[in-house]
């Protein structure tokens, strides 16, 4: 595997940790993850992209080796302003190129529209955001909101590695065994013999503070500037998760009008794990490396 080196960053008070791969004069890439992942999966696209890459991947706030945030309340503006600061405290130079995955595809579109002389490219895979909702659901939205995060904040365990890394395949079909068993050793970490915890706030459990508005999507997709790649995984069902039909996935799609829009096969949402070469072909298509 590609050796990875990892670092630590204050960002906006949070402790938080920063996975890299390559050399520093390799061609720059900022890796953004996805929900209840973490850096590390995004080891195996690092194995298929080279050493003419730079990749930079940090763990969100209360994920990963990152510190939670306090009270388990966690906000699309909390890892836009979190990826404002990061690029800041790394001097990533005037400009960024973005891969982001689902949560983090969306936030990288996010920061695209609003910083756009900050963004030179920008890859979403499968970051089409939530179930569109009403404000007239505000009310009961945040009453349940309220009662959520009154809950308790215990980890999600396993008994042991592989039988998170079971769980994982059965999630993932087209992910290796020996690919599971990496991305558990690296999601979760023994507490005590017998248990392993995943390495995530379960504050991530709960509804986000914000309704995801459409209108507002639209207009932050429809703000980017920069060149677009808009990448879907075959078999991913997360439009059936949140109740995104296919006229409304055509529409998520018109809203970045110039966008490139590319399909990656035999994968589901968790694409950079399951066919990390499919999407490193994609990427070097897109975005061509430094000589």
């Amino acid at each position: 595997m590609t050796p990875s080196n990892s670092q630590f960053v204050s960002l906006r008070g949070l402790n938080c940790h920063v996975r890299s791969w390559g050399e520093p004069d390799g061609t720059p890439l900022l890796l953004l993850h996805g929900w209840m992942d973490n850096s590390a999966s995004f080891q195996f696209l690092a194995d298929a992209l080279g050493p003419r890459w730079r990749l930079t991947a940090p763990d969100w706030r209360g994920f990963g080796l990152s510190e939670w945030a306090p009270g388990g309340v966690y906000a699309y503006t909390d890892y836009l302003a979190d990826l404002d600061a990061l690029i800041d405290a790394l001097a990533l130079g005037p400009q960024v190129q973005i891969l982001g995955h689902s949560l983090g595809g969306y936030i990288a579109c996010m920061y695209a529209a609003t910083r756009p002389a900050r963004v030179a490219r920008l890859i979403n895979l499968e970051g089409m955001g939530l179930r569109a909702r009403e404000g007239a659901e505000a009310p009961a939205y945040l009453a349940q909101w309220l009662d959520e995060i009154k809950g308790p904040r215990m980890p999600k365990t396993y008994p042991s590695y592989d039988d998170l890394s079971r769980r994982i395949l059965k999630n993932n079909p087209w992910l290796t065994p020996e690919r599971a068993l990496f991305v558990a050793r690296h999601w979760a970490t023994e507490m005590t013999h017998g248990v392993v915890a995943l390495l995530a706030d379960p504050g991530h459990n709960h509804m986000l503070p914000d309704l995801f508005r459409l209108d507002e999507a639209r207009a932050l997709w429809g703000a980017i500037t920069c060149p677009t790649l808009w990448v879907e995984a075959e078999g991913s069902r997360n439009t059936e998760r949140h109740h995104i039909s296919p006229a409304g996935l055509a529409e998520r799609r018109a809203a970045l009008a110039a966008a490139q829009v590319k399909k990656i096969a035999r994968a589901g949402h968790m694409a950079h794990m399951e066919q990390p070469e499919a999407l490193a072909s994609l990427v070097e298509e897109f975005i061509r490396p430094l000589a």
